[in-house]
């Protein structure tokens, strides 16, 4: 997750109705969590999670983002991983499967699972690539200088590599067919790539292909350009939601990214036409801010690009907890508020730990409306 700001100007019209998702079979307006490895120790026993299960339930918490895919390593036993990379599992959780332990507790209580792939395309944080693009460093995203793709110390793989999106997208499908899970998702960095991204001799050579043998543009912001890395993630967002369902139908896409255009002109996200065309059961757009004037701002220049008819698959994301941050009461029920106001009838908070500060809170305001 990455703090952003933007500005929107653009409206999108409504996407068909033939295409509007209705796999979802619940309800419930989506009060979720998003649940982490970094700075929380809940996943480290199961013990640990029954405990922080029942605190979600006592809080009125019926969906849980659990990460699935960090720090290039899943954190459930996967094949694929094991077969390209020699690793089962990481190695904190090994001998264990928090995943299905989190779906055994959370569905006890009534709670879905989503699989948050929260590493998405990223390999490494401040690792020069990591294990993956150490051993396979033609997969690695190249900026106009020729060099890794960083970005805010992650640096990243060739989100427009076929390789590399059957890679990703093989996990994806290696959790949807093996675990009872309720929903996938993705975040700012899935699909995404960095705008800098796209300076490889594969993503070149398409680009000059499809452009009369020009080369792309050296402004990595030149509109144009943007566009054509933009839409060939779109070409992905589409292919994960169609080769999902295929595995169940019942599974639900989310996606959290930035909010837009920034989301677009940083890291390719395009997506307003993700929701347009169907391929999100819901949209979580990270709308974290620090008072309440900036998170009305940016949540209601989002919401322009949301068809009233489908404001029911919009959920911003709340920053509840960053480091030594977490918001007042007041300032959190003002959130809230201002979302209810606008008829979004849920929120997705980042994270599980800021749940515990305001345990009190959440149980007094969610389990004193309807859940």
């Amino acid at each position: 997750m990455v703090l952003v700001m933007s500005a929107c100007s653009q409206v999108y019209v409504t996407r068909p109705a033939s295409v509007i998702s209705s796999t979802i079979t619940s309800n419930r307006p989506v009060r979720g969590v998003w649940l982490t490895n970094v700075a929380s120790t809940v996943l480290d026993s199961r013990q640990n999670i029954k405990d922080a299960v029942s605190l979600c339930a006592e809080s009125g918490i019926n969906n849980i983002y659990v990460v699935t895919w960090n720090a290039g390593q899943t954190l459930y036993p996967s094949r694929v991983m094991e077969r390209m990379f020699g690793k089962l599992i990481d190695k904190r959780f090994e001998g264990r499967d928090p995943l299905r332990e989190l779906i055994d507790e959370a569905h006890k209580k009534n709670i879905k699972v989503h699989a948050w792939f929260e590493y998405g395309f990223s390999s490494s944080y401040k690792q020069n690539g990591g294990d993956i693009i150490r051993r396979k460093p033609e997969w690695a995203a190249i900026d106009n200088n020729g060099k890794l793709v960083i970005k805010n110390g992650f640096e990243w793989m060739n989100a427009f590599d076929p390789k590399v999106q059957n890679f990703i997208l093989s996990l994806i499908k290696e959790v949807s067919k093996n675990y009872n899970i309720d929903g996938i998702q993705g975040d700012d960095r899935l699909p995404a790539n960095p705008s800098t991204a796209g300076y490889d001799k594969y993503t070149v050579a398409l680009y000059k292909k499809e452009h009369n043998n020009l080369p792309p543009p050296n402004d990595y912001k030149d509109t144009d350009w943007v566009t054509w890395r933009a839409n060939k993630l779109n070409d992905f967002m589409r292919r994960i939601h169609y080769e999902i369902k295929a595995i169940r139908p019942d599974i639900a896409v989310t996606m959290a990214p930035s909010i837009f255009p920034w989301s677009k002109e940083e890291y390719l996200q395009d997506w307003p036409t993700w929701v347009k065309n169907g391929w999100v059961d819901s949209i979580f757009p990270q709308v974290y801010r620090y008072n309440i004037a900036a998170y009305t701002t940016n949540l209601d220049a989002n919401l322009k690009y949301m068809p009233e008819t489908d404001y029911d698959i919009f959920y911003p994301g709340v920053l509840l907890k960053v480091s030594d941050y977490s918001p007042s009461e007041e300032f959190l029920n003002q959130m809230i508020e201002v979302n209810r106001k606008r008829g979004i009838q849920g929120e997705v908070f980042f994270f599980y730990e800021g749940l515990k500060l305001h345990a009190d809170f959440f149980k007094k305001y969610y389990n004193s409306i309807p859940n």
